[in-house]
């Protein structure tokens, strides 16, 4: 016999995406025995649809909004949701090694929004994946699907419009964080005979698809930020934010990537 304990440390390993013979192997318990506690009803009270705020009877939002709208960005932009083993799905948002903050600030509000599952970063060159395996990431985040988000449409839920309403500047800051950055421009003028460089911060955000860009652009009007889209021979896909009143507004909600 084992413990509740030994048997949902087994069940969170193969969450995880441990396959069985690795979990008997790290755990010493038989294969057939962690099998057994995957079907049989009433082995320990585990039921992961239980604290997955979609999944009850009655739908609710996160209990974290404002974790859960910057999420949200940074996973339109550099995440995306793969399916792993039993229904078990992970979500891994790319973070560039340069942003060291940036990468504990995606780990903290993926942990903040599945307190119950695992938050680990995997090296890849350049970047490390901030990843979280769990069944509800898709109830979470419906955007998911099949091909790349520039390839289909990318529409808010009610629930997460609401979400992005109320926590608009953590949307922004998620966005700017994946695919946005903060940059000096300069240029030149002639002032008195003698021509002069002029330096002054910007704010970029470019991403391919046409329905992430107006979801970042309609969140920058509601919060009173003027914007302009820059295109690349005939694609638009760059939005800009250079007026010195809008770039103030942002350097006090996002500020550059730290």
């Amino acid at each position: 016999m084992y413990d509740i304990e030994t048997r949902r440390h087994a069940l969170d390993l193969l969450d995880q995406g441990l396959s069985l013979n690795a979990v008997s192997k790290r755990t010493g318990i038989s294969r057939a025995a962690i099998r057994s506690w995957l079907v049989r009803i009433e082995p320990i009270e585990y039921a992961r649809g239980r604290d997955c705020p979609r999944c009850g009877d009655t739908p609710r939002p996160p209990e974290a909004p404002a974790s859960y709208s910057y999420l949200l960005g940074l996973y339109l932009g550099d995440g995306w949701i793969s399916s792993a083993k039993r229904g078990v799905y992970f979500l891994r948002v790319a973070c560039a090694d340069a942003w060291p903050g940036l990468i504990d600030a995606c780990t903290e509000a993926m942990q903040t929004i599945r307190p119950g599952n695992k938050v680990f970063r995997v090296q890849r060159p350049g970047c490390q994946n901030v990843t979280c395996f769990s069944k509800h990431w898709p109830c979470l985040f419906p955007q998911h699907g099949t091909g790349r988000k520039h390839n289909r449409t990318i529409a808010l839920e009610p629930w997460q419009q609401n979400i992005v309403d109320a926590h608009p500047w953590a949307f922004i800051r998620g966005l700017i964080h994946s695919d946005g950055c903060r940059i000096t421009n300069w240029t030149t003028r002639l002032v008195g005979g003698e021509r002069k460089r002029y330096e002054y911060p910007r704010y970029f955000f470019s991403n391919k698809s046409d329905d992430i860009r107006k979801l970042f652009s309609d969140t920058l009007t509601a919060v009173g930020v003027e914007w302009t889209t820059l295109a690349r021979g005939s694609d638009p896909f760059n939005i800009s934010v250079a007026r010195r009143a809008s770039v103030a507004l942002m350097d006090a909600h996002v500020g550059p990537k730290y």
